[in-house]
């Protein structure tokens, strides 16, 4: 039976222990939160628990950031990126529907 902490997405971090881990301030996980660029789940209580995910995430937000882009610009990467993610899903999808079909003809 897997476990919560197994699940790369289960919600299981506070913002002091993120902060903690990757040496931010926890006024930059709000802001991240607070700018859509990194959202993660609230507790019944509306507190944020982040997954390992998110974790990776703001940890690429604070790369992009120490390296002089905008939280708007990192934002807009992320769109993008998972633009593209999805585009590549259709692609394969539509792939493996053509092959099964020449499979079926020949």
């Amino acid at each position: 039976m897997p476990l919560p902490f197994d699940d790369e997405h289960a919600p299981l971090y506070t913002v002091g222990q993120v902060a903690a881990m990757l040496g931010v301030q926890p006024a930059f996980l709000r802001r991240v939160d607070v700018e859509n660029v990194v959202q993660p789940a609230r507790s019944d209580g509306g507190q944020r628990r982040y997954s390992r995910w998110d974790i990776g995430q703001v940890q690429r937000v604070s790369e992009m950031a120490g390296e002089g882009m905008t939280l708007a610009g990192i934002r807009r990467i992320f769109v993008l990126e998972a633009e593209i993610a999805d585009l590549k899903r259709q692609l394969e999808a539509a792939n493996d529907g053509s092959i099964r079909r020449r499979r079926r003809i020949t």
